[in-house]
């Protein structure tokens, strides 16, 4: 007797396995068997004909940090299939807090109101988590940006010994509560301020306790290869497992440069080094427009550079600085033309969402970066863009290497209430559907089975996450349930939200979760803590 069976599927297993047809029974929380049940007797049943059963997704890069409080029931990713979020990338994670990195948290997350930063440490934010009882499964890694903000402020500066040693003693308790490694996001102050022997030393606080360490790398554009070295560089020096964030390269007169970068990788796993990336399968990113202002006017934090670009002489070196960098082409936050990107998350006035920063200039009169400027300056330093940056030859390339995984890089979002507010980037509602709808069913980038197994066994894998990301007896019970022929992604970046099509079932831990593509409000998702 089983609790739930899934028959007449075609079963792909997230190995990279051929398919095969095969029942799935669930008791509990638990696969315990896979094969012909024809016979067999289960208090729910699933006919899954015409579709492919596969495990959970596991979206290994993700931004569902704090509001997580504010959307568990994880929405915009349950329905994709995603049943695994892993937050904390980038360098910014929700905790460990204090000091400035308490105040920049408590000053995010005041537009929402619903949230209580009532955590401190990674144990005590894990635990309310787990409190809320949400709809996916949960990991995070520790963001170095909150631990060199809790340390030592927003100093532009290399840390002393004591505060280096502070930084490790803080990471590895946080880790030892549970985070599963540490990420760094080197073009956001503070964690760009760090240099690599900084970075290695806490590599190796990582590596003692078995962690990740998972990069926004310090530049995707002109200086894309460096970048990449240095990454390597730190799983080298720590002997740290590494995951590239979002691979790519940003900028026209970048593009192709991913043959390159993936040769440095292939070379550094030869060398024995463990690494890995993940991708997104758009042609834009999304990021804040205060990545186009230089770093040392976010020395101080948010609030200093808001009273820089206040100030009139400042914000004229200010403006000086991004035109130079502009002119030399030596990043991607601003090589981009203005006309490229696209303001989506503006609180002082919604109704310019959905518009351009050279639309924008041109509605108010005013030159685009002086707009850009104006724009920080009213929504104190916060405003969302997306920026269309990369070649859909280059997506295709990065997506064929069995290395990278499906990363959507996005929070869970909803569909109602305050993250409906912002437009933000269709990658939140489309990133794993888009994958298998357009990249394998319609332009053949991928074979099911190797599309799946970038979702599911190879991040597990990376990650170390034991008895999921595959379906095996005696594992846990997290399936997606999908049709071939419909699964595609419906999100756009003039209408974001939007759900998909052709995701059926998603089960998590056992229970159904999305039931015939709408969520059911099962709550069974736990957070995962690294043992």
């Amino acid at each position: 007797m089983f609790d739930l069976i899934i028959r007449n599927g075609h079963v792909i297993d997230g190995t990279a396995a051929p398919a095969m047809n095969a029942d799935v029974g669930v008791v509990g929380n638990k696969i315990r068997a896979i094969g012909n049940l024809a016979h067999a007797e289960a208090a729910q049943i699933i006919d899954a004909s015409g579709r492919f059963v596969t495990p959970g997704f596991i979206d290994i890069h993700t931004h569902t940090d704090e509001t997580i409080f504010i959307n568990p029931l994880v929405e915009s990713k349950i329905h994709q299939g995603v049943t695994t979020e892993v937050g904390g990338n980038c360098g910014g994670s929700a905790a460990p807090l204090c000091g400035a990195a308490l105040e920049e948290m408590q000053r995010k997350v005041k537009e929402y109101d619903t949230i209580d930063v009532n955590w401190r440490s990674m144990g005590e934010y894990l635990d309310r988590v787990e409190q809320l009882k949400i709809s996916t499964n949960y990991v995070t890694f520790v963001g170095h940006g909150r631990l060199r903000a809790s340390v030592m402020g927003y100093g532009m500066r290399a840390p002393t010994p004591d505060e280096l040693a502070e930084m490790q003693k803080l990471l590895a308790r946080s880790l030892e509560e549970g985070a599963w490694g540490m990420s760094t996001g080197l073009i956001y102050p503070p964690s760009s301020y760090a240099d690599i022997e900084e970075i290695a030393a806490l590599g190796q606080t990582v590596a003692e306790k078995d962690g990740v360490y998972a990069s926004h790398i310090r530049n995707e554009g002109s200086k894309l290869l460096p970048a990449v070295e240095e990454a390597l560089a730190v799983g080298r020096r720590a002997g740290v497992r590494v995951q590239l964030s979002h691979h790519k390269a940003a900028g026209k007169q970048n593009w192709g440069k991913v043959h390159q970068s993936i040769a440095m990788i292939e070379q550094a796993r030869v060398e024995g080094v463990i690494v890995g990336a993940d991708q997104y399968p758009y042609v834009a990113s999304a990021t804040g427009l205060s990545t186009a202002i230089p770093g040392w006017a976010h020395e101080g934090g948010v609030a200093q550079m808001v009273a820089r670009l206040r100030d009139p002489g400042t914000r004229r070196r200010i403006t000086d600085a991004v035109k130079a960098r502009q002119l030399d082409k030596q990043d991607s936050t601003v090589d981009a033309s203005w006309q490229s990107i696209l303001v989506v998350g503006c609180k002082s006035d919604r109704s310019l969402q959905g518009k351009t920063v050279q639309e924008i200039a041109d509605l108010w009169g005013k030159d685009p970066l002086e707009t850009a400027c104006d724009l920080l300056v009213v929504n104190d330093g916060t405003v969302n863009i997306v920026k269309f940056m990369m070649s859909e030859e280059d997506v295709q390339t990065v997506m064929r290497m069995p290395w990278v995984f499906v990363g959507s890089d996005a929070g869970a979002r909803a569909p109602t209430g305050p993250l409906a507010t912002v437009k933000y980037h269709p990658r939140s509602y489309g990133t794993f559907p888009r994958s298998l709808g357009r990249y394998v069913r319609e332009l053949k980038v991928l074979e099911w089975e190797e599309a799946i197994a970038k979702m599911t066994s190879r991040p597990a894998q990376m990650l170390g996450l034991n008895q999921r990301g595959a379906l095996r007896k005696g594992y846990f019970a997290d399936i997606v349930v999908f049709d071939p022929a419909t699964v595609t992604d419906k999100a756009t970046y003039a209408e974001p939200i939007q759900f998909p099509d052709g995701i059926d079932y998603v089960i998590v831990n056992g229970m159904i979760t999305v039931e015939h593509g709408r969520h059911t409000g099962a709550r069974a998702g736990h957070v995962l803590r690294k043992a």
